[in-house]
């Protein structure tokens, strides 16, 4: 299995491949039986015999050459070799070619005759936008015959701002979970293909552990023991990542093919607020399209607090309805939307009810995977800030007070606070022009009319 294994590593090795792929059209070196021709592309040509050939090499994730040369009106034949980890196929127009190949597979397939410019690509989600494609240039296409570019609208889905939620609606629990007894922790993941509502009126395929995003919330001491056992129940490879791990990462964090098991056992050393996520190449892809959560570890003598919430930021990347996130804006930074435990403005249609003068802790992950997070609440002081691992704040004779915790995608912590009368108090992140695209709620302290919220 150590060739299908992928971690933190793996991913950036990966996608810096794909990603130098997608932007200059450098890959490696094509895999060729003897056959080269002056411009270092692999292939071979007897136009008399009408014979037409070229080696293609699929890696994790780019195409090797990625582009070759054809005669108009020529017939193809392409010996295709996947070497990469993952599975793979290769599709004209993402039509016609191979079928999907595992690791270490052959094929032999015929495409074309080819009249116009056209390219190939593997037709795994988001490995075409990584840089696993192949241009086709038709030398000698009669004149007229390049096929003419149309310009269309954006076929991805948009987020109507002031569209409501229906009444069947329920918002995510922002309650962190109770500490289960013991200090072994078996927890079931499944990796999960499904359709999800990321605002009112706007679903995408997302890729979920346990169809939810983010995923499960987990909760445990310094010293316990967390035995995951992920179950692919999706249809392309998944992994999983734990920050909040010391494991090697071409173990516990391989990749795993549908109906494949894997157990990821570790012991919580350290104490924070830690980002799991899918580790897959393209890990942005897996991110980005829903695979991540949260696991929160006590530092020791954490003191008692009223109620204790979590929150994960994390950003939308809209692809057509329905269908997975669009890769080509993950790369570009490009998101459509911020958003708090995976909805937006989630916690506007609903608030998180408080009362004042009870004490509160609120663990914050900013699990991106690009954007950063200023999170603060209008309206009150944190006390006391917990940030990677270390207080950077308690109360003290100072009477220090802190209004914002900073967070760089990856990272965690928590802040503690009390409300001083009743009203409404908004969360956000600070960096205001993300607060319009979703990321911002409500605390709704004592009695208070939130129906300008909820709309009822």
């Amino acid at each position: 299995m150590d060739g299908e294994r992928n971690g933190d590593g793996w991913w950036v090795i990966t996608f810096v491949i794909g990603g130098m792929a997608l932007v200059m059209g450098v890959v490696g070196i094509a895999i060729a039986s003897g056959r080269s021709d002056a411009s270092g592309v692999s292939g071979s040509s007897d136009t008399a015999a009408g014979v037409i050939e070229f080696d293609v090499t699929l890696a994790d994730i780019s195409v090797s050459p990625n582009m070759i040369e054809v005669p108009a009106g020529k017939p193809i034949t392409v010996h295709v070799t996947n070497k990469g980890a993952l599975d793979h196929d290769f599709k004209v127009e993402g039509a016609t070619g191979t079928a999907m190949l595992k690791a270490g597979q052959k094929a032999d397939v015929v495409i074309g005759p080819f009249t116009s410019d056209a390219t190939v690509w593997c037709t795994v989600p988001g490995h075409k936008e990584g840089g696993m494609k192949m241009a086709v240039h038709v030398v000698g296409a009669a004149d007229g015959a390049e096929t003419a570019t149309t310009v269309v609208g954006s076929p991805n889905a948009t987020i109507d701002g002031a569209a409501m939620p229906g009444t069947d609606w329920r918002g995510r629990d922002p309650v962190l979970p109770a500490k289960a007894a013991g200090t072994v922790h078996e927890i079931a993941f499944d990796a999960t293909e499904t359709l999800v509502e990321v605002s009112p009126g706007v679903t995408q395929l997302m890729w979920t552990f346990n169809d939810q995003v983010p995923g499960p919330m987990l909760h445990g001491n310094v010293g316990d023991t967390f035995r995951i056992t992920l179950t692919n129940k999706g249809e392309m490879g998944h992994s999983i990542d734990f920050h909040a791990s010391k494991v090697a990462w071409n173990d516990e964090m391989r990749t795993i093919l549908p109906g494949e098991s894997l157990v990821y056992e570790f012991e919580a050393q350290f104490a924070g607020a830690f980002m799991y996520h899918c580790g897959t190449a393209p890990a942005l892809h897996h991110i980005g399209n829903g695979m991540y959560g949260a696991i929160i570890i006590d530092p020791p003598g954490l003191a008692p607090v009223d109620e204790e919430f979590v929150v994960v930021q994390s950003e939308l990347y809209l692809g057509p309805e329905a269908q997975p996130g669009d890769l080509t804006k993950m790369i570009d930074e490009d998101w459509d939307a911020v958003v708090f435990n995976g909805y937006h403005s989630q916690y506007k249609f609903a608030p998180i009810h408080v009362e004042t003068g009870k004490r509160y802790r609120l663990w914050v992950v900013n699990d991106g995977p690009s954007e950063n997070s200023a999170f603060h609440i209008v309206g009150t002081i944190f006390d006391t800030v917990f940030k990677e691992g270390a207080y950077t704040l308690q109360p003290d004779d100072t009477h220090g007070g802190s209004q914002v915790l900073d967070l760089q995608p990856a990272q965690g912590g928590f802040v503690e606070f009390t409300f001083a009368e009743d009203g409404l108090y908004p969360f956000v992140t600070h960096k205001f022009a993300n607060v319009g695209k979703g990321a911002i709620g409500f605390f709704a302290a004592g009695d208070v009319d939130t129906s300008a919220l909820t709309g009822h």
